[in-house]
Parts: structure tokens; C-alpha cells; sequence
């Protein structure tokens, strides 16, 4: 269980360093935002995808403790 372990932290360290920065680009970036400077679909569609991520990152780091305790 501890290489399966590993592999979670490792993912989840992964998801939640790189996805939020990768955020601040897309963020900055000029089809984010139109004319009005309302949000676009490009803008809403990596939020989206940013937000799973970071939802894997958290259930990866869970099942990552679960493996170590034995709850698996």
C-alpha cells in the first residue's frame, strides 16, 4: 500500500502546484475576457477544468492517507 500511497501524494501535489498556476495564465490571457471584460467560454471552461483537478488533488491526498492507515 505505500507505493499506491506515494503515487496519491504525488498526484496531489502535482494537481494542486501546477493547476493553479497554470489559472493565473489563463486568467491573463486576452481571450478571457471580452470587450466588457465579461468572462468567455475559453475563460469558463479551463475554470471548470481547473476545479476537477483540484477536486482529484483532494481525493487523491485522501485515499492517499487511507492507504497508510490501512482503510483500504
Amino acid at each position: 500500500m505505500i507505493p499506491l500511497a506515494v503515487v496519491l501524494f504525488l498526484n496531489a501535489a502535482f494537481n494542486a502546484l501546477v493547476w493553479p498556476q497554470f489559472y493565473k495564465r489563463v486568467a491573463k490571457d486576452p481571450r478571457a475576457r471580452d470587450a466588457n471584460g465579461k468572462a468567455t467560454a475559453f475563460l469558463k471552461v479551463h475554470v471548470v477544468l481547473i476545479a476537477i483537478a483540484l477536486v482529484l488533488a483532494l481525493v487523491s491526498l485522501l485515499a492517499g492517507i487511507a492507504a497508510l492507515t490501512g482503510a483500504l
